[in-house]
């Protein structure tokens, strides 16, 4: 059986008054596919930006790969092989779309090794990564050349740059035509099949169903569910609470 590469014990976040999470628990297996769905203000954003290392949570441990990284920095979290991509992707504006990869490749990939990538270990990198992205003939363009799926692409191609063993996909496919969405699931199950674990924040269903092999539903703070994603969506409290059936 897989080991756990993330688990989150007994966390729980507040602003002010407002609890966002309360006694969290949840264990992703190495090369997993979970999908971490809730209504809005469910809590899904700040449970990822706590594992990040974002946001601090007031109580509870996170561990990746066994040991404890709530003492560590965001930069350190992903040094570990912790990344995130985001609904808005930010890439650098005035460079390429080739140079933006070099970004996380210089400063977590070189960071993690202690050394140097060359010149042509950086071109070999950037030029592997677009090609699984499907962006290769788009490597000198820069970011306002591209449409919206491909600008999504890179992001996942940003993410991927620094090697994760784990990486939390938010909001990937917002926006997206069915076919588009359809691209982006065959390319994060693609990144998985590459030894990648992938937690999946999403609110488009049929993506979440075609991709996830475990669902994990957050309401209100709160882990509502976690199993099999065709039983997880016939749960009562599921079905009120997320679905409003």
């Amino acid at each position: 059986m897989p080991r756990s590469l993330l688990e989150v014990e007994d966390m729980t976040k507040r602003f002010g008054g407002f609890v966002a999470l309360e006694n969290i628990n949840l264990a992703v297996a190495e090369g997993e596919r979970v999908g971490l769905i809730g209504p809005n203000g469910s809590g899904k954003s700040t449970l990822v930006n706590c594992i990040c290392g974002t946001l601090r949570n007031e109580s509870g441990t996170v561990r990746f790969a066994g040991e404890p990284i709530d003492a560590l920095k965001t930069h350190e979290r992903t040094w570990l092989g912790l990344a995130r991509s985001f609904q808005l992707p930010r890439p650098f504006i005035s460079m390429t779309v080739r140079d933006n990869l070099q970004i996380p490749l210089i400063y977590t990939v070189d960071a993690r090794a202690k050394s140097r990538l060359t010149e042509a270990e950086l071109d070999a990198r950037c030029a592997e990564l677009l090609t699984l992205v499907g962006l290769k003939d788009k490597a000198a363009k820069m970011p306002r050349d591209l449409t919206q799926v491909e600008m999504r692409k890179l992001e996942l191609a940003r993410a991927m740059a620094a090697e994760p063993k784990l990486l939390m996909a938010d909001e990937a496919m917002a926006g997206l035509s069915h076919s588009e969405v359809a691209e982006i699931v065959s390319l994060l199950i693609k990144l998985n099949e590459r030894g990648v674990t992938i937690i999946l924040i999403e609110h488009i269903m049929s993506a979440v169903m075609s991709f996830s092999q475990r669902l994990v539903v957050l309401v209100s703070g709160r882990k509502i569910a976690d199993g099999v994603p065709h039983q997880v969506i016939q749960d009562p409290d599921v079905v009120r609470a997320y679905l409003g059936q």
